[in-house]
């Protein structure tokens, strides 16, 4: 009888040692699995900015910020009236359609030149995010020239420190 015993505990030591292996084997698939999600994730961003870019350079517009987004409040906008927003794009990102604005997100690079030229608060909104990762939101003209007067004074200091240390 203690023979039958001590060949039930190994048996039972095996059977656990084998759920072991499996759960393990598991564990590592699933693992491999979000791997191969977050490669193919990072695989369609690179093919995305190279694409910009190409898109981008067929137009000769440089592009200064990492990401963005642009959006139109078409129950606000005057398009159909001035289209100002569509003539200040540097980048034919912004075109006219069909009794409104559309856009081409592929082809902005949020320059803030549409808010800027637009003649309605609100209307077109711009988030862009600098290489240094500041985050930058702006809808109106005034919000662009506050912008662009807090970069220049910050350029300009530091050309000062750099020179006068």
């Amino acid at each position: 009888m203690i023979n039958i015993h001590s060949n039930n505990n190994h048996e039972k030591q095996e059977a656990w040692e084998e759920r072991t292996r499996m759960s393990k084997k598991t564990d590592n698939s699933s693992t491999n699995i979000y791997e191969l999600l977050l490669e193919a994730s990072e695989k369609k961003k690179k093919e995305k900015r190279e694409k910009r870019a190409e898109l981008l350079k067929s137009v000769g517009v440089k592009e200064y910020f990492e990401e963005g987004s642009i959006k139109i409040d078409m129950r606000t906008c005057k398009g159909r009236e001035c289209n100002l927003c569509v003539e200040a794009c540097p980048s034919n990102a912004l075109y006219w359609k069909a009794g409104e604005i559309g856009i081409v997100e592929d082809l902005c690079v949020y320059c803030a030149a549409c808010v800027f030229n637009c003649v309605v608060d609100n209307c077109i909104e711009v988030i862009r995010k600098r290489p240094n990762g500041t985050v930058e939101k702006f809808s109106t003209p005034r919000d662009v020239l506050t912008l662009l007067s807090n970069t220049g004074s910050g350029k300009r200091s530091e050309r000062v420190k750099t020179r006068f240390p």
